[in-house]
Formats: structure tokens, sequence, C-alpha cells
């Protein structure tokens, strides 16, 4: 199992606390929100901070450096339910991971 460093955690909060930036916040949220998921394996509810494109009832998730992290592995096969910060509201929807052939990931949220 892979633990957050001191480092990530300091990191992911400041992002996050971009989105509640008087200034930037509005901008910030156009294309930055935070995920919320109960893992496979350690049944634990974890949220993180994620770069998003939304069209319409679909909002699609890049995932950056994927081997190096393990999140979206939660939404491989069948997918599972999470919840997503968007416009100002927390949404719910089913996720799946997907692969391609260049080792690119996309977690795929059908709100």
């Amino acid at each position: 199992m892979r633990v957050q460093g001191p480092m990530v955690r300091t990191v992911n909060k400041w992002i996050v606390g971009l989105r509640h930036a008087p200034v930037v916040g509005k901008l910030v949220r156009k294309s930055l929100t935070v995920v919320t998921y109960t893992g496979r394996r350690s049944g634990r509810t974890i949220s993180t901070p994620v770069g998003y494109q939304r069209k319409g009832d679909v909002v699609e998730i890049r995932v950056m450096m994927p081997d190096a992290k393990v999140w979206w592995r939660n939404f491989e096969d069948a997918g599972g339910p999470l919840t997503l910060e968007l416009d100002g509201a927390e949404r719910t929807g089913h996720a799946t991971s997907h692969r391609d052939d260049k080792g690119r990931v996309t977690v795929r949220v059908q709100l």
C-alpha cells in the first residue's frame, strides 16, 4: 500500500486552497476538483485534487504519471462510485478507468 508523504499532503492542501482563493478561485475551479471515494481494499474514504474536463454529464480526468499513483485503480474493470465537487456542490457519479496503448490513463465519470 502506498502512503502519501508529508510533501504530497502539503502540496494537495495548497492546491485545494487555491480553489477558494478570492481572486483566482473561480478560474481554478473550472479545471480542478476534489474527488472522494472509498478505497476498494482499505475501505477508507479518500479525497484528492484532480484536474478535469466536463462535457455535460461526463467528467474526464486524465491521470498524470499514472504509474506513480494508485487512486485510479479503484475504478478499473466495472468501476465504482465517487463524488466530485462541481459548481459549488457535491455531485455523485460512476467512474471507470482506462489505460490506452500508450500507457495514458483516463478516469471517466458518468454523473
